[in-house]
């Protein structure tokens, strides 16, 4: 799916229940080229992993924020470990991407530019399972680019996600996850 399509199926999503008029007053932001990436730490084995598209669209006038990363952009340095993470432990045919939708909980001038706390309460849901969470992070305005970044761990059992009882000890229960959003206005194509 180009990312164009990608982007503007987010669009549709954010908009859903909004009146026209907010709908024509809301200020978009997007990126199709945003970093996940995750670290597992075991006494037997790292694992880790990043996926450089990731999608994330953000409307400034309602503060709502929708992420989708496609499972199998995940690059590993180790194509065995790629090869176990798409079809032992997430699924990806069956379950092909994670997804948060949320909302941004602080007010924001995003005309200014500046480094501000904030946090985003949603539905995150891989493996076909959804949590409500609460992630925190942090964004810089700067020249009409927004950054988001936020770290937060993931744990497998929050979603269903089995590791056999042989690799136990080698894939950690609680994943590291480091997000990295470069965001600018969405025109549409």
């Amino acid at each position: 799916m180009n990312k164009y399509l990608s982007i503007y199926l987010l669009l549709l999503v954010l908009s859903w229940g909004l009146p026209q008029p907010v709908l024509a007053q809301s200020k978009l932001y997007a990126t199709a080229a945003g970093q996940t990436s995750f670290f597992s730490e075991t006494p037997a084995e790292n694992i880790s992993a990043v996926n450089k598209k990731t999608q994330a669209l953000l409307n400034t006038t309602t503060g709502e924020l929708a992420i989708r990363i496609t499972m199998r952009d995940f690059d590993f340095p180790n194509k065995l470990m790629q090869e176990h993470f798409n079809e032992n432990y997430v699924e990806s045919d069956k379950y092909p991407t994670a997804t948060f939708r949320g909302k941004v909980n602080q007010t924001i001038d995003y005309s200014q530019n500046g480094t501000y706390p904030v946090s985003a309460t949603g539905q995150f849901t891989v493996h076909d399972v959804s949590q409500n969470r609460t992630l925190q992070g942090q964004l810089t305005i700067k020249d009409n680019t927004l950054t988001l970044s936020s770290d937060f761990d993931v744990a497998l059992t929050d979603h269903k996600i089995d590791v056999p009882k042989i690799v136990f000890m080698k894939i950690a229960q609680v994943i590291q996850v480091k997000a990295r959003y470069q965001l600018t206005p969405y025109t549409r194509p």
